[in-house]
């Protein structure tokens, strides 16, 4: 059967903005993550965050981990690369070393590094460590991404997820106009003289809009692809600090064309920091069945707050995991974020 991976959605909205949008706190920004299917490196995220106030000059941020819990890191900004790709249309997002390229709207996308990051260890990061501390290495990397799965809209999987986009504070969370995209990679990746070819999957998003993240008080997100073309994704966010109901989104992908609305009834809070081997085990729940997807963490990085941020904002945990779903196994990613006093070490 034909998968549709546009999902229905004109070509022009996988571009980005041609120019400097007039509202100074608008962002335009592309992410992804990518696992290497033997399981011997992950790039937990990696970004360029074009905010309209400064928009000569983008952010960027680069996650990478491997299993032995050596992590590599950059953050920064660098000169905004144009938006206007070969063709005259808006389909570049670039800063300094880093840039992301549509090449094919919701099918094909490249990306490429070349620069520096410091070099650490997760249990750095856990001691107090900040991304961009520790000693410069070189770092390259050239990646194909092919899409595999039809993007997912969040808000549009069910009636009450959209309506607490929309007036409730986890909108402002989810920063605007936002959708995710199951893929398969390839590419190359350089550190210093040591060199990894690799295959992979991963997700790209891609959000345009106003994101505000003050208050923010957690979440959990989990997504991965298996070889046979399944795959699942969603985002939750734990009860509000009052105890009521918070945002609470998913599917499941077959492989037949569709994604299946779903819920998550088991989610994987953070609760504890571990560099590895910490079960990350999920069950969603659609019209169809209940499905258990097990995982267990393999890659990490983490945050411990941010420095413009108040002291009681969530510790972050970037991660890459393994996954399996009714004995396939792959490789797929996982964010999570508590605030400290729910956290042990």
């Amino acid at each position: 059967m034909s998968i549709d991976l546009t999902g229905g959605l004109d070509a022009s909205r996988d571009h980005v903005f041609a120019k400097r949008p007039d509202e100074p706190e608008m962002r335009d920004a592309v992410n992804m993550w990518v696992s290497d299917d033997r399981g011997e490196l992950g790039l937990p995220r990696f970004a360029v965050e074009a905010l309209a106030s400064k928009w000569d000059s983008h952010d960027l941020s680069l996650n990478i981990a491997f299993p032995n819990g050596r992590a590599l890191s950059a953050r920064g900004s660098g000169k905004s690369h144009s938006p206007i790709g070969g063709d005259g249309k808006p389909t570049v997002l670039g800063t300094g070393p880093l840039e992301f390229r549509c090449v094919e709207s919701f099918r094909l996308w490249t990306t490429s590094f070349k620069g520096t990051a410091a070099e650490m260890t997760t249990q750095d990061q856990i001691n107090g460590a900040l991304p961009g501390q520790g000693p410069a290495v070189d770092v390259e990397f050239h990646i194909e991404v092919r899409m595999a799965v039809p993007p997912w809209i969040q808000g549009q999987m069910s009636a009450t997820a959209a309506a607490q986009l929309k007036s409730g504070v986890e909108g402002n969370f989810m920063g605007g106009d936002r959708f995710e995209q199951l893929f398969r990679a390839q590419g190359t990746l350089r550190i210093g003289s040591e060199v990894h070819t690799f295959n992979g999957s991963g997700l790209r998003i891609k959000r345009q809009g106003i994101r505000k993240i003050e208050g923010f008080w957690g979440h959990c997100w989990q997504s991965a692809l298996f070889p046979s073309g399944r795959g699942f994704g969603f985002i939750a966010y734990p009860p509000r600090p009052d105890g009521s109901a918070s945002y609470n989104e998913g599917y499941i992908f077959e492989g037949d064309g569709a994604l299946i609305p779903a819920r998550v009834v088991h989610a994987p809070w953070l609760s504890k920091l571990q560099a590895r081997d910490q079960d990350v085990t999920v069950v969603l729940e659609s019209e169809r069945r209940r499905t258990t997807i097990e995982g267990e963490t393999l890659v990490s990085t983490f945050a411990m707050g941010r420095p413009e941020m108040p002291p009681d904002f969530p510790v972050l945990q970037q991660a890459g995991a393994r996954y399996r779903w009714n004995g396939e196994e792959t490789y797929g990613m996982i964010e999570r974020s508590s605030r400290k006093d729910k956290i042990t070490r």
